[in-house]
């Protein structure tokens, strides 16, 4: 991959497929809630890095396409795979102490980071005026989305709020780990073995995980819960994580996650109609916002 394809601005089609992976998106924090109950989370986590990786390596053979990394480059799986495995430890464990809306939101504050990342890390990706100001009316949005709501917290809320901070920041780390690793000279992967990498090698970290925090907690594998933890297999961490990964290849890694606060709008929305979490009258106002913010980071 040259740099400046790596470097192109979004399109009319990597617009319309963004707002789609969020969506897909909003609904994986209302499917972690859905699944809790019957599965403990460490331990879905783990299961969905193993049957997603199992779904890639089919899905990458089917099109004729290598899933695993070249010789040589284990070093960059392992990085990726320990940043991918502690992001989604703290994503499902922090959904056992907060709700989905809540969570939602903390995890989207992964923008910053990665604006503020690439800004340092990540040649022609500046943060100028322009980006600065759209990222802050976006996250405006976002809080005014959340102001809306009147769900009562649980106990211990504040844990899960950490939890799903420290996901939105391993979170940036891994994207920007992957732009950086793309625009070294030989270092580029296809979108297949990036996300092959990160499921393989965030199974022990997840499965270790699960055994030392939740061993001998009953499973009770109702059509929900399976429904729920297929949703986050194959639809989530499969089909929507092999179109990320594309994208970050293709666009500009500031305007994707620009785009990305979409995603706790359709989290709200969704923790509303099926879980039946308040959500405020200012959703309508928080997508305007959005909307604006995602205009000045991408015009």
């Amino acid at each position: 991959m040259d740099q400046q394809r790596g470097s192109e601005a979004m399109d009319l089609g990597g617009a319309a497929l963004l707002v789609m992976v969020c969506f897909l998106w909003g609904g994986n924090s209302v499917a972690i809630k859905l699944s809790n109950p019957g599965l403990a989370p460490l331990t879905a986590a783990a299961l969905r890095s193993l049957v997603a990786a199992a779904a890639v390596w089919l899905y990458a053979r089917w099109r004729g396409q290598a899933a695993a990394l070249p010789a040589g480059r284990w070093r960059q799986g392992a990085i990726l795979g320990l940043l991918f495995g502690l992001d989604f430890l703290f994503l499902y464990w922090g959904l056992a102490f907060t709700n989905a809306s809540r969570a939602v939101i903390f995890l989207y504050t992964h923008p910053f980071w990665v604006a503020l990342g690439a800004h340092f890390f990540i040649r022609g990706d500046r943060l100028t005026p322009a980006k600065g100001a759209g990222l802050l009316l976006a996250f405006a949005g976002v809080l005014a989305v959340f102001a809306g709501g009147s769900a009562s917290l649980p106990p211990e809320y504040w844990i899960g709020d950490i939890m799903e901070m420290a996901a939105a920041l391993f979170w940036a780390a891994t994207t920007l780990y992957i732009k950086r690793v793309s625009q070294r000279p030989g270092g580029a992967m296809s979108h297949y073995q990036m996300l092959m990498a990160q499921l393989i090698y965030s199974i022990p970290l997840l499965a270790a995980a699960a055994a030392l925090l939740e061993w001998g907690r009953p499973l009770a594998l109702g059509p929900v819960v399976l429904a729920s933890l297929f949703y986050q297999c194959l639809v989530v961490a499969c089909f929507s994580y092999l179109l990320w990964f594309w994208m970050i290849n293709r666009y500009r890694i500031s305007g994707l996650a620009a785009f990305t606060f979409l995603t706790p709008l359709f989290g709200v929305a969704l923790g509303a109609g099926l879980l039946g979490e308040a959500v405020g009258t200012l959703v309508w106002l928080g997508l305007g916002l959005v909307g604006a913010g995602i205009y000045l980071v991408n015009r």
